[in-house]
């Protein structure tokens, strides 16, 4: 019987999954499909706790759908997927392209090894596969304004049929997957494909109408919450968008914005792949953070939540027990520790990946550049941001703030933000400032512009 081996990413759905037809098409009438997966260990070694616990309920969900055919494998790719491919005589191997700096050396390696049976790319995670999006002379996008404008001229395909019946290659061996971690008491959401559309079904008919407003305010639900899904494939952009088709409204606009974002920073790192972990703009390798023992202390209380700033500390404890952090707390948070603290965003950038959920390496990376001012933001110099102002202006009753940060519960709204100014003073418990705001300011804008005087 002829065999098409679908080799399962950041793909994790059966719906809108193009390299999932062409498998079956390979396959001919007469032909199944053979759904892989592959623990790679030069992905799920650095792989936080909380993306390892979601991919496993992931494939989970995934295998269920796929009838238990889902064969597990761990090793490199490399030699995984060309035995595979040999053991069950395969006559092609299918996957989604993937564009990033690992998947496409992988990628390469994998078809060198696989000889003559062909890997072929179909799709991509992105509403646009990175490259597509240009200037008129081919060069690529530095600003996300105009990439933006170009990603709505240029458009996307329609969602790719789900199939009605997929005949699966059953009897395959597969392997145990890794053991699960010990998340402590972190939540994560649902797992899975179904989840994903609950998820955005709710979001559509609940949030979105007042989103462009919402999203920005951590103390309401206003947010998607989509990020774990589309981090995973186990929903595609496409089918969002596709079903915002027809909708004007400005928080609809506002919704494709942070999808358009989201292919931004995939096309800035496929043709800057050394922007993951060095700075986009090649002036700020002379930036100057702080190094040291005092140094390692900020971060440390940083990375507890125990800064004495309260909107920071919320957005660090919410990561801690949430694995997600609200989209404008991570930008507040982010700025805190490269501006306010002086500490390499790369530094800040791998903490966040370690804990997480959606953690991806394009939009983490390229989202801490935007903030550190090393990125592809146009204007970075003055921008730092003001804590306590921040935390005044989207979570002015401090519901947010209380949430997280219970020693702050029953401090009145006016204080909630500055408890050192409450007549009772800062409650047992919670830190004073560790940092005064308006003079790590000035020491980072003295630092910006030393090296824009080159």
């Amino acid at each position: 019987m002829p065999t098409a081996l679908l080799w399962f990413r950041r793909d994790l759905r059966l719906a809108d999954h193009p390299a999932l037809l062409d498998a079956r098409e390979a396959a001919g009438p007469d032909g199944a499909v053979l759904p892989l997966f592959v623990f790679d260990p030069r992905l799920w070694g650095p792989s936080g706790l909380p993306r390892r616990q979601f991919l496993l309920d992931c494939l989970a969900d995934l295998g269920g759908q796929a009838d238990g055919a889902l064969v597990l494998r761990s090793g490199d790719p490399a030699r995984v997927v060309p035995d595979l491919a040999r053991e069950v005589d395969a006559v092609s191997v299918h996957v989604s392209a993937d564009t990033g700096v690992h998947g496409r050396q992988r990628d390469a390696a994998v078809e060198r090894a696989l000889g003559d049976v062909p890997l072929v790319r179909t799709g991509s995670p992105y509403a646009v596969t990175p490259g597509r999006v240009t200037k008129s002379d081919g060069t690529p996008f530095r600003v996300f304004s105009p990439f933006a404008r170009a990603w709505r001229e240029h458009g996307w395909r329609a969602p790719a049929p789900r199939p009605d019946d997929v005949p699966w290659v059953t009897g395959v061996r597969s392997e145990d997957p890794p053991t699960a971690p010990d998340l402590n008491g972190v939540r994560l959401p649902p797992a899975g494909e179904a989840a994903a559309h609950d998820a955005w079904r709710r979001f559509r008919a609940e949030r979105l109408e007042g989103y462009r407003t919402t999203r920005n305010t951590p103390g309401t639900d206003g947010t998607s919450r989509l990020s774990a899904y589309l981090k995973y494939g186990c929903v595609h952009p496409r089918t969002l968008l596709a079903d915002l088709e027809g909708l004007e409204s400005d928080s609809a606009d506002s919704f494709r914005n942070e999808l358009a974002w989201r292919d931004f920073y995939a096309d800035v790192l496929w043709h800057r792949p050394e922007s993951a972990r060095e700075p986009l703009d090649e002036r700020m390798h002379a930036m100057a953070y702080d190094t040291g023992e005092d140094a390692d202390a900020r971060f440390e209380a940083w990375a507890r939540g125990r800064t004495g700033y309260p909107i920071v500390d919320a957005g660090v404890r919410q990561l801690l027990g949430e694995a997600y952090v609200h989209n404008r707390v991570r930008m507040i948070v982010a700025s805190f520790l490269v501006k306010d603290l002086h500490v390499d965003w790369r530094r800040g950038a791998r903490y966040f990946m370690q804990h997480l959920v959606d953690g991806d390496l394009a939009s983490n990376n390229h989202g801490w550049q935007w903030v550190a001012g090393t990125g592809t933001d146009a204007s970075p110099y003055y921008r730092v941001f003001n804590p306590t102002r921040q935390g005044k202006e989207f979570d002015p009753d401090g519901d947010y703030v209380r949430r997280w940060v219970p020693e702050l519960r029953d401090v009145p709204a006016r204080y909630v933000h500055e408890p050192w100014l409450a007549p009772d003073g800062v409650p047992d418990g919670y830190p004073l400032p560790i940092v005064d705001h308006a003079e790590e300011r000035r020491v980072a804008l003295e630092r910006y512009q030393q090296v824009r005087d080159g």
